[in-house]
């Protein structure tokens, strides 16, 4: 499985830098998973650039009004993702401080809420990456989810 992650603006923090380098580096095992940072904007024009790079993918945007998914959830979605032929490249969707348009989170195949908090976006990156980490750790039978 392929994993693009499209992210408004490149991450300034320190610990998010660090933890965001920490996750690729152990998801290299797992799948392969990039990180595309785009310039930030309005919602308008992020949102409409997060479509157009993301185009001909399977979306999911990264949204507090998304649904809430378990890890176990994330872990049956991607064995069913996985199973589905016409799915190659999952194109994983941060957008700018405002959020995401209308538009956009109804082109999206899905819509995902890490939380129900708004997340700052690079903090909503390194849970992410961890997550997705976590999921595929279960996916092997490792012991790093408990």
């Amino acid at each position: 499985m392929n994993w693009k992650i499209f992210a408004a603006g490149k991450p300034a923090l320190a610990y998010a830098k660090s933890g965001i380098e920490e996750y690729l580096k152990r998801l290299k095992r797992g799948s392969k998973v990039e990180i595309f940072y785009l310039k930030t904007g309005s919602s308008e024009s992020v949102s409409c650039n997060l479509l157009e790079r993301s185009k001909d993918t399977f979306r999911i945007a990264l949204d507090e009004r998304g649904q809430a998914w378990s890890t176990k959830d994330l872990v049956e979605k991607i064995n069913s993702w996985e199973m589905d032929p016409s799915i190659k490249t999952i194109s994983l969707l941060i957008g700018a401080s405002d959020g995401h348009t209308r538009d956009l989170r109804s082109q999206a195949n899905a819509v995902w809420a890490l939380s129900p908090l708004t997340l700052q976006h690079e903090l909503a990156l390194v849970v992410l990456l961890e997550q997705i980490y976590r999921a595929y750790s279960i996916k092997r039978g490792e012991p790093y989810h408990r």
